[in-house]
C-alpha cells in the first residue's frame, strides 16, 4: 500500500552527443558544434552560452575532476516537460577526445579504444566525476558550481549524431561524411535511437545538407534535425525527438524546418528587443549608468527575457546607445539654445550699427571680445569644443561658449543681426517720417480714430513703407502726445479760470447751477472745445480739478512733485542747516567756551574714522571754527559696544553734544536704538539736568565704493530720523569727494552743537533783541502758483540770503524766521511759505499779518489764482504782489509778460499794495530789503489786523458757528498729534488744505492757558484745544459721548435739497474713507437706542450750520450762547440787556470788506462770469448789491460777490446755510429726479480710465499684463517679489493691506525695481505696509483690470443667485472666462489674500476687510457713475468669496462654510484705533456723501 501511494520518480535519459573529433588532422581547426549543440540545450540562458569549447588541454587539466582522465564530458541534466505534460529528465554526455597541448596526441585515458568504438559505448563509468560548464572552470572547479555524474556511471539510452554543414574550417566535407557513416555502423549495433543533428545551420551550405539529408534517407528510422546552437534554433527540438524515440509511448517527432524555427526564434527576439528597448527609454538622464538601471529593472519581465535572449552584453550595448542618443539631443537643444541666445548677445555687444555694417565676421568676433559685457553673454573655456566638456552640464549658465561662434550657424546668425539692424534703421526713419507726416495735419484733434486718418495718409510714402501695427503705433503715440498737450492746456485753462472755482469755502460742494455756469463760460474756449471728442476724459479733468479746488492736499496737487509746498520743504530742509555758515558773528560773545567735549557714534568703525578725520584736520587737537580756536576732546564708541552706557557719560568726560554716523539702512537703524537707550537712561537716572536734553546730530558718511543709488534713500530716512528726534541733520555736500567726510559738513555739524550748548546752559546770552523762538512779532504767508516757471530759490533768495534768516520751531518745514530791524526794534517775522492751494484755509482760518503774493509774468494761470485768491482776502491785511520773470527787458519784448506785469501793478494800486518784481538773471532785487516796506506797513496796521481778527472770531461764535474747540487769540495751532508709528511720514488727510507739517501759528506757551473774553479780561480754558478745523484735519476720532436727552426742536435747521441732490448724486465718486458721522437730520430720526452719539460737530461744517454737540432745547427759558469755550447760560430773558449788548457795542466800527470790492479789475473779473449766466441783473446793480449789507436768515454767502441778497436761490453753489421752503423743495427735487433719469436713459456708457498714480516714467509699471509674463514665468517677477516678501516677514501685521505705507517707500519700491529687477526687497528696509501699497499700486496702474470689464455684469448676475451651491458653481465657470493670464495672475493673488485671512487672530485682517479693500484694485470700478452705488457691496461680496472659497475654486476643494464675521473682528483697544488714518486719492472728488448718509457703510467702496 505505501509503495502505490508513492508518486512515481519522472523517467530518465541519457543522451551520448557524438560527432566528429580528434587532432587537427582529423577534424580541422574547429570542431562540429557538438560542445555548442549541448552548451545551448543544458544553460540555454544567453549568459550562460559560451561560442568556444578547446579540446587541447594540459595534463593537469586532463586529470581533474571535471575531465577525470576521460574522453567524455558530463553536461549535466536538464528537467522537461513533454507535450502531455509528463516530466523527464535527461543527463547529457558528450563524446569528445581531448588532445594533449604538449604532444598534440590524443590523451591516454583508461579506455584505450579508437572513438569510434568509445563513443558506441552504452556504458559510462567515472568516479567523482563533475558536471562540465565551460573552458574556464577547469583548474578552478571550486568558483563554479559543482555537481557530480549520478553514482558515477550512466547508461546511455540514445544517440545524438552531429554533422556539421557548415564551410567547415580546413576540413572536407566527404570526409566526415565517411566518418560519420563508420560512426553510424558502429551506433547502430547498441540498438539504441539515433538522430543526426545538422550543426551550424546558420552558416549552411546547402549541398552538404542535402547530402546529409541524403544518407538519411538511406538509414532506416534515421531524422536529421537543422539546429543552430549560435541562434538556439531546434536546439532543443533535437533532444526532444531523441527522447520521443526511446519513450515508445509517445508520438513520433515533429521535425520543425531550420527556417521556420529560425523565424519563430527571431521573432521572439525581437519582441523582447521591442520590449527592452521601451523599458531602456524610461531613463531620461545620460548620466545613468548601467549599473544602476540594471539594479532597478531587474525584476521586470520584459528585463528578464531580453537578457535570457539575448544576454547582457546586448542589453548593456543597447543601454549605452540610448544614452549617447540621450546625451547627443542634449547637446543639441543645447546649441539650439546658445544658436537662439545669439540675436540677444548681438543686439547687447553690437547693437551700433555704425561700427558693423562693413565688418566681417572674423572682425566682429575681435569686436565682441572687447566690449566690457563679454563676460555676461560668452564664457571662453579651457578646453574645446564645448560639447565635449562639461559645460553642457551646467544648465543655469546661460553664457553661449564662445567656440560655438567659430560655426557656420553662428556666422549666419550675424548677418542675419547686421540686415535686421539695417531693416530696424530704415524702419525707424520711416516711422518718424511719419509721425511728421502727422504732424503737419492740422485737423487731427485729439481722440480722434484712426480710420478717420488714414485715408488722408494713405498716398504717404513712409506709410507705404510700415506695416499696419506701425503706423497704428506712431498715430497712437501722436494722439497720445497731442492728447496730453491739449489736456494740459485744458488744465492750464481752467487755472487761467480760477475765479470760477474758487469763491467759495473749502469743503464746499458745487450745484448743478455752478456746474452749468463753469461749462457755460468754459465752452467758449478754444482749449475746452479740443477734448470734444473726448469729453468724458475733459468731465473728469474738470471734476479732478473742482475736487482738488475744495479738498486741496499736496499729496493731491495736480502738479505732483513740482507742487509748491513740496519743494519749499526740500528747500527749506537743505537750505536752513547749511545758512550757519554765515552766522560766525552768533558766536563772538563765547569766549568762555574753548574746550568742547564730543561723544562719536557709529558703527562697524565709522565712529573712528570720523574722529581720525577730525583730527586730520584739527593741530594738537584744536580745532579751528569762525574765528575762534576750540579744544576738542573725542570719544568715538562703536554703537555695538556692550559698555555704551558706562563710557558715554563719566567723572572725567561730560560731552557737549554726540555726533551719530551712519552709511547704510542698518547702521542708521541701530543708532535710533542707541539714542532711544541713551534718552531712556537719561530720563530714568536723571544724573544732569543737561544729560535728558544732550544734543544729537546725525551725519551721513559718503558713499565712496558705488556711488550708491541707495543715497537718496539715506538722505530721506535719515531726514525723517532726524525730524523724529528734533536733531539736525548733515547731509553729504554736492560734488564728489575722496574721503567719507567732508570739512564743511563737520563745520556744520560743530556750529550745531555750539548752538545747542549756548541754549542748554546759557553760557552766552541771547541777543537782547531776539525774542524766544516761540514767539514772532509778525506773521506773513508767501504764496506761490505751483508749476510756475522759476524755481523755489528764486523767490525764496531775499530771505534765504539774508544772515538774519533761521530756521522756524520744529516741525514747521514750510516756515523760516527773519530778524529785521523794523522802526526802533529788531522784530521777528516768521514767514511761512505756501501753495495758493494750501494758503486758502490758512486766509479765512488763521491770523495773518500780511500775504506775499507771487506770480509768474510768464504764465496767465498765475495770475488768475492770484486773483482768485486775493478777491477773498480781507482788505485790512496788507498785500505784496511780486512778479517773476527772466529780466526787465521782457516787459519791453513780449506783449504778454508786459500785459501781466502791467495788469499786477495796477491791481497792486487799486487795492493800495505793494509791487515789485524778481529777475532770475538778476541779483539785485534778492535782498531782503525788496520787502522792508511792506514789512513796515504790516507793523503799523498789526493791531489793526488783530483786532479784525478777533472780532470776527466773535462774531462768528455768536451768530454762527458755536464752536465747541476754541481757538487761538493769535490763531490756531494746527498742531497735528498723530500717533507714532511706522507710516509717521505719511501726508495729512485728503481734506487738509495746508497738510501735517504746517504749523503756522504756534500759541506762546504762557498764552495758551488763557483766552480773552470781550473785555479783554483772560479766563482759563478747559476744554480741548483743537478747533473744528482741526478736528477736520486731524485722524483721530474723538472718543465716544454719552447721549443727551434728545429733545426735538423747531428750529432745526434743513440742509439745501439741492446740496442733498448733488450730493447723492456723487456718492459713488468717492473713493474716501472718512471716519464714521452722524446724518445731519433732525434728532427724530437718531436711533434713541445707541449707547453712545457722536457730537453733531464732527459733521462736515459750512457757515451756518450750528455747532450746538447736542440737539438741546433752544427756548427763551434757558439758552445756551457759547463763546470759543466760554459757555454763558442766560436765563429770563438776559440776553437782551447783558452779554449780547457787549457784542454790539464791541462791533460798532466798520466790519472789514474784502479786495474783491476794493478793485475794480478783480471785480470785473468775477462780474464778467456772473453776466454770462445772469444776464438779467446789470453790472451796477451787481457791484452796488455786493456791497449791501445782508440781512434775514436766508442771506447769501459772505464769500461769493454774485449771490444777489434779494435772489439768494441764484447763488452759484448751494450753500448749507441757506434754507428754503420745503414745498418749493420737493418740487425742484422731483423735477431735478425726473431729468436725471431722462439724461440717464440718455447717456451712454463710458469706459473708466484711472488716474495714473506714478510721477515717472516706467517700461515695468502700467504695462499691460500679458507683456510682463512668459509661459515659464506666469506670475510677474514684481507681484512674486512682493507677496514672497509680505509672506516671509509680515503675514501677521496688523491691518496688513488696510493700514496704509509710506508713499515715498512705496515709490521707492517701485523705482528701484524699475532700475533692477532683481533688488532685494529685504535689502532696502522697507516696512510690510509699504511693500503691500506697493503690490496694490501694481494693480491699479494696470491699463486694464484684473478682472475683465466684460464679466463684471456676468459676476453681478450671478451673485444673485440665493442657493449657494448653485452660486458658487455659476462664479466657477465665470472664472474660467479669464484670459490664462490673468486667470494665473488672479488665483496666485486670491491664494495670497486666503493665507493673510487665515492669521486673522494676529492681522484682524478677514476676507470680508481684505475684500473692502481689495475690489476696487482688482475691479477697477468707475465711480463717476452713479448707479455703480448700488452694487459697490454686491461687487464687494463676490471678492470675499472668492478669497473665502479658495481651494474650491481654483484646486478642486471643498465648499467651505463662511466663517462667523463677529468672531473675526478685534475689540476696539481705544477709540483711535476705530478709524485709521486716510490716505489722499489721487483723484479727490468734489463732494463727500459720507458726510451726509450715515446709513451706508463707513467704507462702503474698501479703498484705503
Amino acid at each position: 500500500m505505501m509503495a502505490k501511494n508513492k508518486e512515481p520518480r519522472p523517467p530518465s535519459y541519457a543522451v551520448s552527443v557524438v560527432g566528429l573529433s580528434g587532432t587537427e588532422k582529423d577534424k580541422g581547426n574547429c570542431g562540429v558544434g557538438k560542445s555548442c549543440l549541448c552548451n545551448r540545450f543544458v544553460r540555454s540562458k544567453a549568459d550562460e552560452y559560451y561560442p568556444e569549447h578547446t579540446s587541447v588541454l594540459s595534463t593537469i587539466d586532463f586529470g581533474g575532476r571535471v575531465v577525470n582522465n576521460d574522453h567524455f564530458l558530463y553536461w549535466g541534466d536538464v528537467t522537461q516537460s513533454g507535450e502531455d505534460g509528463i516530466e523527464c529528465r535527461i543527463h547529457v554526455i558528450e563524446q569528445t577526445e581531448f588532445i594533449d597541448d604538449q604532444t598534440f596526441l590524443p590523451h591516454r585515458s583508461t579506455n584505450l579504444q579508437p572513438y569510434i568504438k568509445r563513443a558506441a559505448a552504452s556504458k559510462l563509468q567515472s568516479a567523482e566525476k563533475l558536471m562540465y560548464i565551460c573552458t574556464d572552470q577547469l583548474g578552478l572547479e571550486q568558483d563554479f558550481e559543482q555537481k557530480q555524474m549520478p553514482e558515477g556511471k550512466l547508461s546511455i539510452d540514445g544517440f545524438l549524431l552531429c554533422i556539421d554543414v557548415s564551410q567547415g574550417c580546413n576540413r572536407k566535407f566527404d570526409d566526415q561524411l565517411k566518418f560519420v557513416n563508420n560512426l553510424y555502423i558502429q551506433l547502430s549495433k547498441s540498438k539504441k535511437p539515433i538522430i543526426i543533428a545538422a550543426t551550424k545551420c546558420d552558416e549552411c551550405v546547402d549541398h552538404y545538407l542535402r547530402e546529409v539529408q541524403a544518407f538519411a534517407s538511406n538509414k532506416k528510422n534515421l531524422v536529421v534535425v537543422e539546429t543552430s546552437a549560435r541562434f538556439n534554433v531546434n536546439v532543443e527540438t533535437c533532444f526532444t525527438a531523441l527522447v520521443q524515440m526511446m519513450d515508445k509511448t509517445r508520438g513520433k517527432p515533429k521535425i520543425i524546418p531550420y527556417l521556420d524555427a529560425y523565424k519563430t526564434q527571431r521573432q521572439l527576439v525581437v519582441t523582447a528587443t521591442d520590449k527592452f528597448e521601451k523599458l531602456v527609454q524610461t531613463v531620461r538622464d545620460y548620466h545613468a549608468t548601467w549599473k544602476t538601471v540594471s539594479n532597478k529593472l531587474k525584476n521586470h519581465p520584459d528585463y528578464e527575457e531580453y537578457i535570457n535572449l539575448e544576454g547582457t552584453k546586448k542589453a548593456k550595448n543597447t543601454f549605452s546607445k540610448h544614452i549617447e542618443q540621450l546625451k547627443q539631443e542634449h547637446i543639441r537643444k543645447r546649441k539650439e539654445e546658445y544658436i537662439n541666445a545669439l540675436p540677444r548677445a548681438f543686439n547687447t555687444l553690437l547693437s551700433n550699427l555704425d561700427e558693423i555694417e562693413h565688418s566681417s565676421w572674423s572682425e566682429a568676433l575681435k569686436l565682441i571680445e572687447k566690449r566690457p559685457d563679454f563676460q555676461s553673454c560668452f564664457v571662453v573655456l579651457e578646453k574645446t569644443p564645448w560639447d565635449e566638456t562639461d559645460h553642457i552640464d551646467k544648465v543655469n549658465d546661460r553664457r553661449i561658449p564662445f567656440d560655438l561662434l567659430n560655426t557656420e550657424e553662428a556666422e549666419k546668425v550675424y548677418k542675419n543681426h547686421v540686415q535686421h539692424l539695417l531693416s530696424e534703421k530704415r524702419r525707424v526713419e520711416m516711422k518718424e517720417k511719419f509721425k511728421k507726416t502727422l504732424e503737419k495735419i492740422q485737423f487731427i484733434s485729439p481722440g480722434q480714430p484712426w480710420e478717420e486718418v488714414i485715408c488722408f495718409v494713405v498716398e504717404d510714402e513712409a506709410f507705404k513703407y510700415i506695416t499696419d501695427a506701425d503706423s497704428k503705433e506712431v498715430y497712437g503715440r501722436h494722439q497720445r502726445e497731442i492728447v496730453e498737450k491739449a489736456k494740459e492746456e485744458f488744465q492750464e485753462m481752467l487755472f487761467e479760470h480760477s475765479e470760477l472755482f474758487y469763491d467759495l469755502d473749502l469743503n464746499a460742494t458745487p450745484s448743478s447751477d455752478k456746474m452749468s455756469e463753469i461749462h457755460a463760460v468754459l465752452s467758449e474756449e478754444p482749449r475746452y472745445k479740443a477734448l470734444q471728442k473726448l469729453a468724458p476724459d475733459r468731465e473728469s479733468l474738470l471734476l479732478k480739478h473742482i475736487g482738488f479746488v475744495y479738498h486741496p492736499t499736496k499729496e493731491t496737487c495736480l502738479s505732483g512733485q513740482n507742487c509748491t509746498d513740496i519743494k519749499v520743504e526740500q528747500l527749506l530742509a537743505n537750505r536752513l542747516l547749511q545758512l550757519d555758515h554765515g552766522r560766525s558773528n552768533l558766536y563772538h560773545d563765547s569766549a568762555n567756551i574753548d574746550k568742547v567735549n564730543l561723544f562719536i557714534l557709529g558703527k562697524d568703525g565709522l565712529a573712528q574714522e570720523l574722529a581720525n578725520e577730525i583730527r586730520t584736520q584739527s593741530t594738537d587737537d584744536e580745532y579751528a571754527l569762525d574765528g575762534k580756536i576750540y579744544e576738542l576732546d573725542l570719544r568715538p564708541v562703536d554703537a555695538k559696544s556692550p559698555y555704551l552706557l558706562t563710557q558715554l557719560w563719566t567723572s572725567t568726560f561730560k560731552p557737549h553734544g554726540c555726533f551719530c554716523v551712519f552709511n547704510s539702512i542698518e547702521s542708521l537703524n541701530f543708532i535710533a536704538e542707541c539714542i532711544a537707550k541713551i534718552r531712556a537712561e537719561a530720563s530714568q537716572i536723571r544724573r544732569d539736568k543737561y544729560m535728558a536734553n544732550l544734543p544729537f546730530t546725525l551725519i551721513l558718511a559718503n558713499q565712496r565704493d558705488s556711488v550708491s543709488k541707495n543715497l537718496p534713500i539715506l538722505r530721506h530716512q535719515g531726514q525723517q530720523l532726524a525730524n523724529k528726534l528734533q536733531c539736525p541733520f548733515v547731509d553729504v555736500p554736492a560734488g564728489t569727494y575722496p574721503r567719507k567726510f567732508n570739512e564743511t559738513q563737520i563745520k556744520q555739524a560743530l556750529r550745531g552743537v555750539l548752538e545747542a550748548v549756548k541754549h542748554n546752559f546759557d553760557v552766552v546770552s541771547p541777543v537782547p533783541t531776539i525774542k524766544d523762538l516761540s514767539e514772532a512779532d509778525l506773521r506773513i504767508v508767501m504764496c506761490a502758483m505751483c508749476g510756475d516757471p522759476f524755481s523755489v530759490d528764486l523767490i525764496l533768495s531775499p530771505f534765504l540770503d539774508s544772515h538774519s534768516c533761521s530756521a522756524a520751531q520744529a516741525g514747521q518745514n514750510n516756515s523760516l524766521m527773519l530778524d529785521k530791524i523794523i522802526g526802533e526794534k529788531r522784530r521777528r517775522i516768521q514767514i511761512t511759505i505756501l501753495s495758493y492751494h494750501s494758503s486758502i484755509g490758512v486766509r479765512k482760518d488763521e491770523l495773518v499779518h500780511g500775504y506775499i503774493l507771487v506770480y509768474s509774468a510768464k504764465r496767465k494761470a498765475s495770475m488768475g489764482m492770484l486773483r482768485a485768491f486775493l478777491a477773498e482776502v480781507q482788505d485790512t491785511i496788507p498785500v505784496q504782489l511780486v512778479a517773476v520773470t527772466d529780466s526787465q527787458a521782457d516787459f519791453f519784448e513780449n506783449e504778454a509778460i508786459k500785459e501781466l506785469m502791467t495788469e499786477g501793478e495796477h491791481i497792486a494800486t487799486e487795492i493800495t499794495a505793494k509791487f515789485t518784481a524778481l529777475y532770475s538773471l538778476s541779483q539785485y532785487h534778492r535782498q531782503t530789503e525788496v520787502f522792508t516796506l511792506f514789512f513796515s506797513d504790516v507793523l503799523e496796521k498789526k493791531n489793526m489786523i488783530e483786532s479784525s481778527y478777533m472780532s470776527d472770531s466773535t462774531r462768528e461764535t455768536t451768530h454762527t458757528s458755536e464752536d465747541v474747540f476754541p481757538r487761538s487769540p493769535r490763531g490756531s495751532s494746527l498742531d497735528y498729534n498723530y500717533p507714532d508709528s511706522e507710516d509717521d511720514t505719511e501726508g495729512p488727510p485728503p481734506y487738509s488744505p495746508i497738510g501735517d507739517d504746517v504749523r503756522l501759528l504756534p500759541a506762546p506757551s504762557d498764552r495758551s492757558k488763557y483766552r480773552l473774553d470781550l473785555e479783554g479780561n483772560e479766563y482759563p480754558i478747559h476744554s480741548t484745544p483743537l478747533n473744528c478745523h482741526d478736528h477736520e484735519r486731524n485722524h483721530k476720532v474723538p472718543p465716544p459721548i454719552k447721549p443727551k436727552p434728545l429733545v426735538p426742536r423747531t428750529n432745526v435747521r434743513k440742509l439745501d435739497p439741492n446740496l442733498l441732490k448733488t450730493i447723492e448724486a456723487g456718492i459713488g465718486k468717492n473713493p474716501r474713507k472718512q471716519p464714521s458721522r452722524v446724518p445731519a437730520a433732525p434728532p427724530e430720526d437718531i436711533d434713541q437706542s445707541d449707547n453712545y452719539a457722536e457730537p453733531i460737530d464732527t459733521i462736515f461744517k459750512h457757515k451756518g450750520f450750528a455747532d450746538d454737540i447736542y440737539a438741546v432745547p433752544d427756548d427763551s427759558q434757558n439758552r445756551i450762547i457759547k463763546v470759543r469755550n466760554s459757555i454763558v447760560i442766560n436765563t429770563q430773558g438776559e440776553e437782551e440787556n447783558g452779554f449780547s449788548d457787549r457784542i454790539s457795542k464791541s462791533h460798532g466800527e466798520r466790519r472789514p470788506s474784502k479786495y474783491k470790492y476794493k478793485s475794480k479789475t478783480l471785480f470785473s473779473k468775477a462780474k464778467s462770469y456772473y453776466r454770462r449766466t445772469h444776464s438779467d441783473a446789470s453790472d451796477d446793480e451787481a457791484f452796488t448789491t455786493s456791497k449791501t449789507k445782508r440781512k434775514g436768515r436766508h442771506r447769501g454767502s459772505e464769500e461769493d460777490p454774485l449771490l444777489s441778497p434779494v435772489e439768494t436761490w441764484k447763488g452759484g453753489i448751494d450753500n448749507p446755510a441757506i434754507t428754503s421752503d420745503q414745498e418749493l423743495d420737493d418740487k425742484k427735487m422731483k423735477k431735478k429726479t425726473h431729468k436725471a433719469k431722462e439724461d440717464k436713459k440718455k447717456k451712454k456708457t463710458k469706459t473708466f480710465n484711472p488716474p495714473i498714480r506714478r510721477n515717472w516714467e516706467s517700461n515695468y509699471f502700467g504695462m499691460p499684463l500679458q507683456d510682463l509674463v512668459t509661459p515659464e514665468k506666469p506670475i510677474p517677477l514684481f507681484v512674486e517679489k512682493c507677496v514672497q516678501f509680505i509672506e516671509d516677514t509680515g503675514l501677521c501685521t496688523e491691518g496688513l493691506y488696510r493700514v496704509s505705507g509710506n508713499k515715498t517707500d512705496q515709490d521707492n519700491i517701485q523705482k528701484q525695481f524699475d532700475q533692477d529687477h532683481h533688488i532685494s526687497l529685504e535689502s532696502m528696509g522697507v516696512t510690510v505696509n509699504a511693500v503691500a501699497g506697493a503690490l496694490k499700486a501694481f494693480f491699479a496702474d494696470l491699463p486694464d483690470p484684473l478682472i475683465p470689464y466684460s464679466l463684471h455684469q456676468e459676476l453681478l448676475e450671478t451673485s444673485k443667485i440665493t442657493d449657494k451651491t448653485e452660486r458658487l458653481h455659476e462664479l466657477k465657470e465665470i472664472v474660467k472666462k479669464f484670459h490664462p493670464v490673468n486667470y494665473d495672475v488672479f488665483k496666485y493673488v486670491i491664494t495670497h489674500l486666503n493665507r493673510v485671512s487665515q492669521q486673522y487672530k494676529t492681522n484682524f485682517m478677514t476676507a470680508d476687510n481684505l475684500s473692502i479693500c481689495f475690489w476696487p484694485t482688482l475691479m477697477r470700478p468707475d465711480f463717476e457713475n452713479r448707479e455703480f452705488l448700488s452694487t459697490t457691496k454686491i461687487h464687494q461680496s463676490v471678492i470675499e468669496t472668492f478669497i473665502q472659497q479658495c481651494q474650491f475654486f481654483f484646486y478642486n476643494g471643498e465648499i467651505v462654510e463662511a466663517p462667523n464675521p463677529a468672531a473675526c473682528q478685534p475689540p476696539p483697544s481705544n477709540a483711535v484705533q476705530m478709524v485709521e488714518p486716510m490716505v489722499p486719492l489721487q483723484l479727490p472728488p468734489p463732494l463727500q456723501p459720507q458726510l451726509i448718509q450715515s446709513q451706508l457703510p463707513a467704507d462702503p467702496l474698501g479703498i484705503i
